[in-house]
């Protein structure tokens, strides 16, 4: 035990001489957390709308109000002709075109029924796809509304009709950030502790350290256990500041215990600092370790569930997630805070976890090379 704390006081002496590794531990996931989330929104708005409207009838003219007034789109422009439009489209000044054909109050009047064309600019496939679904939403609500109108005349008999009610549950006002700021900080907890505990033996290495400590008679478990227990404490302190910014600026309170949610990064931590270490223990430089933990970074965010979910993912993807320790702490994070889930709920991923965190910690401690 006095080794080990002989190990913690040079750690712990480390870290707080060195003011730029605060500031990252600090600083970096605070400004992160309140920033990213309020860029990684999926709620497109602001579409460019060219409207061609060849009809230029009271319905046509309802109709695009209706458009514009919904929030989503803005008119860029209104052209005279399809192609006009469509250069629009090649220039980056429409996202959408919508035409409107000529006689289209009179056909939808007498015929009861008239096709309006979409055109979609597909390049940003995020933005043609919601896009086009907000419009088609809306001239469906538009259709039923003439629909209304025309029951409580003579014009259309009446028709049994459905209607929908439905409730949001688990974030009942749809807000994005609800959803995004618990995948962030799982995200920047798992980047802070996997970087530093990723540089920390290779810095031995480069200043020459480590040759002092591999004659000492340290067994290589207390060094591995010096090593991860300083981080796994701020790795502990990174989680709190975010909870309080998540708090602060977005106004999100778990739902369900807030105990369980440290119990589960508790057990997380040693998972990902035991790969960080891991890394470090192959690595002879700095820059080594960097770039190999940025591909490993970068796999457990994309497949990690943060940005799409791990069902949509191709079967090839998914088995992969299921080796991705991120996985399962957004998953936990968002579970405990939009649903309430309780310690039975995350039984099954707490097992999963503490099992990734006994197997890395242990190939960390074998592959470390101490020569005494």
């Amino acid at each position: 035990m006095r080794t080990i704390r002989l190990l913690l006081e040079k750690e712990f002496r480390q870290i707080f001489r060195n003011k730029s590794i605060l500031a990252l531990i600090l600083v970096m996931p605070t400004m992160q957390l309140i920033i990213l989330p309020l860029a990684a929104n999926y709620e497109v708005k602001n579409i460019n709308l060219a409207v061609v409207d060849n009809d230029h009838s009271s319905y046509s003219q309802q109709m695009v109000q209706k458009i514009v007034a919904s929030g989503y789109f803005r008119m860029s422009a209104t052209p005279k002709t399809f192609e006009e439009g469509m250069r629009l489209i090649e220039l980056d000044k429409a996202d959408l075109i919508l035409e409107i054909p000529s006689g289209f109050e009179r056909n939808l009047v007498k015929q009861g029924s008239e096709k309006v064309y979409l055109a979609v600019n597909a390049i940003n496939g995020v933005k043609a796809g919601l896009g086009g679904t907000y419009l088609s939403s809306i001239l469906r609500n538009y259709n039923q509304e003439i629909l209304l109108n025309w029951v409580q005349g003579p014009k259309m008999p009446t028709t049994p009709q459905i209607e929908l009610t439905y409730s949001n549950w688990f974030n009942p006002t749809l807000n994005y950030n609800f959803f995004m700021v618990p995948g962030i900080l799982a995200i920047l907890v798992t980047m802070v502790g996997g970087f530093l505990t990723a540089l920390n033996i290779v810095k031995e290495k480069e200043v020459g350290t480590i040759e002092q400590i591999n004659v000492t008679p340290i067994k290589k478990i207390h060094f591995i256990l010096g090593k991860l227990i300083p981080f796994w404490i701020l790795g502990n302190v990174v989680f709190t500041i975010g909870l309080i910014v998540s708090y602060v600026i977005y106004g999100i309170v778990p739902v369900g215990s807030l105990w369980l949610m440290y119990a589960f990064v508790i057990a997380y931590l040693p998972a990902v600092l035991g790969f960080g270490l891991l890394v470090s223990t192959f690595c002879e430089t700095q820059q080594q370790a960097m770039l190999i933990m940025f591909f490993f970074m970068m796999i457990f965010m994309l497949m990690g569930g943060l940005f799409t979910p791990i069902e949509s993912m191709p079967a090839w993807a998914q088995v992969v997630s299921k080796f991705n320790p991120v996985t399962y702490l957004i998953k936990v994070m968002r579970m405990v805070v939009l649903k309430g889930s309780g310690f039975n709920d995350v039984v099954p991923y707490l097992g999963i976890i503490l099992s990734f965190g006994v197997v890395l910690n242990t190939l960390a401690v074998l592959n470390y090379r101490k020569t005494s």
